[in-house]
């Protein structure tokens, strides 16, 4: 095991991505070298999947158009179905059960699914011959890489959620999760490019797009939990910044970006529960209403044109098929992607950058935590004036039209001043007199003498020299200030207050919404941010630290904090949310939005795509006819499909 511990390093030190990252301007967009170039591998595999010729199984093929066997022409059509794959008799599945099973419901739901969903349809061994370009891969490859993902993440929890941060084959694993959530996330872009262009709602194939949509937005915010998941500094710093966008919405008390805990487990086990069942029916309906046909290479003129087309888009495919593997193609994606997977995390491994506690922060810099200390203490920090869900100031609160914030309430409620600097000084208050006397001073002031204190001291802070760790502030009146501060530095050196702020919460201490919210008030915390090119005027949400790529699919969302004028707006968090919601919609709605839906039509990157079926020869083997039922041995027949010439293609 320590050689293979040896060798795993080696590799992972042959490129290093923890190095400063590289960043490239335009106009009022700020991008990563790196996520520039996972975009630009994705446009290349997407460009290659357009051009790159698809392998032709010839024995399989059948129909005109397609060089076969010359099997005969029933072949090709006896399976004909959605997709290819027929629609199997109920006389090919019977349970042979009495009358009084067909009449229970288990009969029934049966009868149902073998309905929609035969076997022949579920693992299918051929498909229309118009299927033959790497553009229908991706939505193998996509689940193959959601299927690692899923096995990686077991990998993790083998050592709980944290041990990757100090045992090396933990972080082998999580390296392993990165990349092939990386590699699902690209494949799935890649895939819905893909659908997006081939028009695939067609033929009463919305619900099939639908599905597809939610499956990726649903996918976003499981990656977006995992990187709250990781307890390192990125997940500090987009948990802080993206809390404010769910604050706005009046969620922030229900989904709290800070408490680790939560969000670990949304990404274990809520999400993937949704996932999965959105996916899965995704792949059904997929199976059940089969491929969307090719477009045709000229748009349909005129109204019955184009109503023919809508009709034969709907319709079985009735034209030529080849052989499909599909276990074999499944087998096949999974090799590849666990191949990819496997060496990006041997080569490149995964970014770990320490979190930052108060502890470190006390240490490095140590006027700026003394100064955010006063800050908490006389009310003036981001947390003492932020507002709900945490108190009822008002200097973070949005309102557009509406305030989401004040109708939710406080739900994490936090009285800076108690929690952050009185509430721990007392807990040590005990054994050291003059910090009680200190305390019982302070407590007993009016209001505006309190103010007047903090006030001086904050004055006088500015000057503030540090001799063997030990603050010395020049002299003013500021009462007891001067040691209640100093207390707190102290107890921040030794690491207490880091514990005292989690002291409240129950065993597993997870919750880390204290700690951060006060890293969150000092400078600190920002400036390190910014040096990882992590704040948001840099898209820092799609950004990872060093040289890795990070979620590049959020710059829709990231986009809206880079437009001149809203960037600079109060509310530029709700701007954001509504507008990424907009666009949400419309990407779901796409089906039913005339002109939007017709893009791919307009713009015909399609022809790229079925190239080969619209420049198959005229000649070959004559189409054969609709078979005696989808079946044979059925002794029903079929006419054409309406809009479907005889080889089975939409005529315009």
């Amino acid at each position: 095991m320590g050689a293979s511990h040896q060798s795993v390093a080696q590799l992972a030190a042959a490129v290093d991505l923890n190095s400063p990252g590289t960043y490239v301007h335009w106009s009022i967009f700020d991008v990563s070298l790196a996520n520039l170039v996972l975009v630009a591998v994705m446009v290349v595999i997407f460009g290659a999947a357009l051009l790159v010729r698809f392998p032709e199984h010839s024995k399989g093929a059948k129909g005109r158009g397609v060089h076969g066997d010359g099997d005969g022409p029933g072949e090709a059509t006896s399976r004909a179905g959605v997709g290819g794959h027929g629609t199997a008799s109920m006389n090919d599945y019977s349970d042979e059960g009495s009358l009084d099973g067909d009449r229970t419901w288990t009969g029934a739901i049966r009868r149902t699914g073998l309905r929609f969903l035969p076997p022949v349809k579920l693992l299918p061994d051929r498909q229309p011959a118009y299927v033959a370009s790497w553009i229908y891969v991706f939505g193998v490859a996509t689940l193959a890489a959601l299927g690692l993902a899923v096995v990686s993440g077991f990998l993790i929890a083998l050592g709980g959620p944290d041990w990757w941060h100090t045992n090396s084959v933990g972080h082998f694993f999580n390296s392993l999760h990165l990349w092939s959530v990386e590699a699902f996330m690209a494949f799935m872009v890649i895939h819905l490019w893909g659908k997006f262009w081939m028009a695939a709602w067609r033929g009463r194939r919305a619900l099939t797009w639908l599905t597809g949509g939610l499956a990726f937005l649903t996918s976003i915010v499981e990656c977006f939990t995992g990187y709250l998941s990781q307890q390192n500094f990125d997940s500090q710093w987009i948990s802080t910044n993206g809390k404010d966008a769910i604050n706005a919405t009046g969620l922030g008390g229900f989904f709290n970006l800070l408490d680790f805990g939560q969000m670990l487990m949304w990404h274990i086990v809520l999400i993937p529960v949704i996932l999965v069942a959105i996916v899965g029916a995704h792949v059904l309906l997929v199976r059940v209403k089969g491929v969307s046909h090719p477009l045709p290479a000229s748009r349909p003129r005129g109204r019955e044109a184009r109503r023919a087309a809508r009709a034969a888009d709907a319709a079985e495919w009735t034209g030529p098929t080849r052989v499909y593997d599909i276990v074999k193609e499944a087998a096949l994606a999974t090799a590849v992607a666990a191949t990819l997977v496997i060496v990006l995390a041997a080569v490149l491994s995964s970014p770990d950058v320490p979190p930052i506690s108060i502890k470190s922060w006390a240490k490095v810099a140590p006027a700026d935590f003394m100064a955010t200390a006063t800050s908490e203490l006389d009310g003036t920090s981001e947390t003492a004036t932020y507002g709900p869900p945490y108190n009822n100031g008002s200097n973070d609160t949005q309102r557009i039209g509406i305030s989401w914030e004040k109708l939710a309430g406080v739900r994490v409620p936090v009285n800076a001043a108690q929690a952050f600097v009185l509430g721990p000084l007392e807990k040590v208050a005990p054994t050291d007199p003059a910090l009680i006397g200190a305390l019982r001073r302070y407590q007993a002031a009016p209001a505006s003498t309190r103010t007047a204190w903090t006030n001086a001291y904050s004055k006088v802070l500015d000057h503030v020299t540090f001799h063997d760790g030990t603050p010395v502030v020049p002299s003013a009146n500021d009462g007891p200030v001067p040691l209640l501060i100093s207390t707190e530095y102290s107890l921040a050196r030794g690491g207490a207050l880091d514990t005292d702020l989690l002291a409240d919460r129950s065993f597993y201490g997870t919750n880390f919404t204290k700690p951060l919210l006060f890293l969150e008030d000092g400078e600190y915390f920002a400036q390190q941010a910014k040096a990882q090119h992590l704040t948001g005027n840099q898209w820092g949400v799609m950004n990872e630290t060093g040289s890795y790529p990070g979620q590049p699919w959020l710059w829709l969302y990231t986009l809206w904090y880079q437009v001149p004028g809203w960037k600079s707006s109060a509310n530029v968090d709700l701007i954001a949310i509504y507008m990424t919601g907009a666009a949400t919609i419309l990407l779901l709605a796409v089906p039913f939005i005339p002109g939007l839906r017709d893009i791919p039509e307009v713009v015909p990157l399609h022809r790229v795509v079925w190239r080969n079926w619209h420049r198959r020869p005229p000649g070959g083997t004559p189409p054969a006819p609709l078979p005696a039922s989808s079946h044979p041995g059925d002794g029903s027949t079929r006419p054409l499909p309406s809009g479907q010439g005889e080889e089975g293609e939409v005529r315009s």
